[in-house]
């Protein structure tokens, strides 16, 4: 059933036109987990990735796309044997997807039409952002201050990383934006126009040329958004569809260290 219904949505994404300015989405339905029928379920304790080496310097919270879960995240950072960098890792509550016939999946925020009109979940991009400012929170409390936190995401949960890093109210070391796009793109416009403006901070922007899911022209506009307001984005391609590549991750790596290391330590 779950097969099927996943077989039947990207057929139906498949001959959506892609032309259009922020008109189109593609999601992550073919990484899609079948998680059981129940309607949501309580957020599991985020995994964790401890440095490599100590001391502890800067972290990174990670979050991943739609139906998938953390630990397969941080595996990927464990790989990267990163010094002195902490990785978070959380994982979304199972909530029903209404795009995908509202099947329930781990999701960080409700999905409901492709166009540039359709209804955005604002109330659960929201919520999930409110996630990260906590964990944010925690490592402030263990003392690493929030210019040595990176944030990002995946997909869907890139969205979330992109939102907060533009609404957060403080400084923050970084944004790892992966296969994703802006959220609620028509209210940041108006950030734009406003004089008061956060301080530019870095973003990596990372996306396959030949995404099927999340067009390449998304993460494109995203980018030509972005720099509006902020000049420090570097945006970079890589020959793959809506996943990741060993390329892609030494980029993530060398910003991460950048990042928090190398620019952390003059801050």
């Amino acid at each position: 059933m779950c097969v099927l219904l996943i077989n039947r949505l990207c057929e139906k994404l498949s001959r959506r036109s892609e032309h259009s300015f922020f008109s189109f989405l593609k999601f992550n339905s073919v990484s899609i987990v079948c998680m059981g029928t129940s309607s949501s379920q309580e957020m599991p304790p985020p995994v964790v990735v401890p440095p490599a080496s100590a001391p502890h310097k800067g972290t990174l919270i990670f979050l991943h796309g739609l139906g998938d879960t953390g630990r397969s995240w941080a595996d990927h950072f464990k790989t990267l044997n990163l010094p002195n960098i902490k990785c978070i890792c959380p994982t979304a509550a199972i909530a029903p997807v209404s795009l995908n016939g509202g099947f329930p999946m781990p999701s960080w925020f409700d999905i409901y039409g492709l166009s540039a009109e359709s209804a955005e979940d604002e109330e659960g991009i929201k919520k999930a952002s409110n996630i990260i400012k906590s964990l944010i929170e925690e490592e402030e409390k263990a003392g690493i201050p929030s210019s040595q936190i990176v944030i990002g995401g995946f997909s869907q949960g890139g969205a979330v990383a992109l939102y907060t890093a533009f609404n957060l109210g403080k400084p923050i070391g970084g944004v790892l934006a992966l296969s994703t796009w802006m959220p609620l793109h028509k209210k940041f416009l108006k950030l734009t126009e406003k004089p008061e403006r956060p301080s530019p901070f870095p973003i990596l922007q990372c996306h396959g040329t030949q995404d099927p899911l999340v067009n390449l022209q998304w993460g494109e506009a995203t980018r030509d958004l972005i720099k509006k307001v902020n000049p420090e984005l570097e945006f970079k391609t890589y020959t793959m569809g809506h996943s990741s590549c060993s390329e892609e991750m030494i980029d993530v790596q060398q910003f991460l260290k950048t990042t928090l290391l190398q620019q952390g330590a003059s801050k």
